[in-house]
């Protein structure tokens, strides 16, 4: 079994920035990549960004890339997102998840594991 609990979300103003953590628990967290996913009320979920199992290799979304930022700490069990520049449009429910299986990391049902999301606003 593996759980996964985001944190660091909450309401900040255009241009300003957040971190997300995702802490997992589990022996075999340094094994799986690893994503973040928003989903904002009326539209579908879609890809934020992902990062390899040893944190060598990341991807953005075009919408992210240049203000986001995909970290990992394996000591630490735990993923980060950095968010600089954060517009309006940023505002979602942002969850991690652990890649599980097929070639595209931008698609969730490549993803098996999910934590509970934690709400991102940003206000004008």
């Amino acid at each position: 079994q593996v759980q996964l609990v985001e944190s660091g979300g909450g309401l900040v103003q255009a241009g300003g920035s957040l971190r997300l953590s995702c802490a997992a628990s589990g022996r075999i967290f340094s094994s799986y990549a690893m994503g973040w996913f928003r989903q904002a009320p009326g539209k579908e979920r879609e890809f934020v960004a992902a990062v390899s199992w040893s944190g060598g290799s990341t991807y953005y979304a075009d919408s992210v890339k240049g203000r986001f930022s995909i970290s990992r700490d394996n000591a630490k069990n735990t993923v980060y997102l950095h968010m600089n520049g954060l517009k309006p449009e940023d505002t979602a429910v942002y969850f991690c998840a652990r890649r599980c299986c097929g070639s595209a990391y931008y698609s969730p049902p490549n993803y098996d594991y999910w934590g509970q999301g934690t709400q991102v606003t940003v206000s004008s």
